[in-house]
């Protein structure tokens, strides 16, 4: 008869080894998700100067070298979770080719609203323009999303000469009645029904695009 002990796991470490090397591929993108989602909370209430990396970290219940391995510097974070944020609007493109182009302001403008309506979009959208208008960074970094996923889309779409010119003037009466109404909340546009600020902004953009 053989001494030998039977096989299994040596005494005292218990039934299942402890996993080592990188986490599994789902563990880290839950972790990944769970940074952005705090560092758009804290983006949102702190604004960009006063949110630091280790703020992030704590609200998301992670190390703050977790936060540098998925993402980098405080800025790469706040971009990261700008793309994430602002991925509804990076749609508002399609708007332009669901229909002529003589209802594209109306379209346009109807989403651009669907958006900011929406408590769920509206909160991370809150965070990105605070961020944008009180830190450089922050705003360079909200200008070139803007820039290479909305703006440069639109104005290919429109094949006129000054198309991107236009699309920027679409844009700024869009977000100047996003900050006046969300942000400083002015009243009475805060307060006024989106039917009737859409029926109002929508010959305006619609003439930014295709007017003379």
């Amino acid at each position: 008869m053989s001494d030998r002990p039977p096989d299994g796991p040596p005494a005292g470490t218990g039934t299942t080894a402890r996993r080592r090397g990188r986490p599994p591929r789902t563990e880290s993108a839950d972790t990944r998700d769970r940074i952005l989602t705090a560092a758009r909370e804290e983006f949102s209430e702190r604004g960009f100067e006063k949110t630091s990396v280790r703020g992030i970290a704590k609200a998301a219940e992670v190390d703050s070298a977790l936060v540098h391995h998925y993402f980098g510097t405080k800025e790469q974070v706040f971009e990261a979770a700008i793309t994430q944020s602002f991925a509804p609007a990076i749609e508002a493109p399609k708007a332009i080719e669901e229909g002529p182009l003589d209802g594209v302001g109306e379209r346009l403008v109807r989403f651009f609203f669907g958006i900011w309506e929406n408590p769920a979009t509206r909160a991370p959208l809150l965070a990105i323009v605070r961020s944008a208008v009180t830190n450089e960074t922050a705003a360079a970094v909200f200008r070139r999303i803007v820039a290479t996923q909305v703006l440069s889309r639109i104005a290919g779409r429109l094949d006129l000469p000054d198309a991107e010119l236009r699309a920027e003037l679409a844009a700024a009466q869009l977000v100047g009645t996003a900050m006046l109404r969300y942000v400083i909340k002015v009243e009475p546009l805060a307060s006024t029904d989106p039917e009737q600020i859409i029926a109002r902004l929508a010959p305006v953009v619609q003439g930014h695009l295709t007017g003379p």
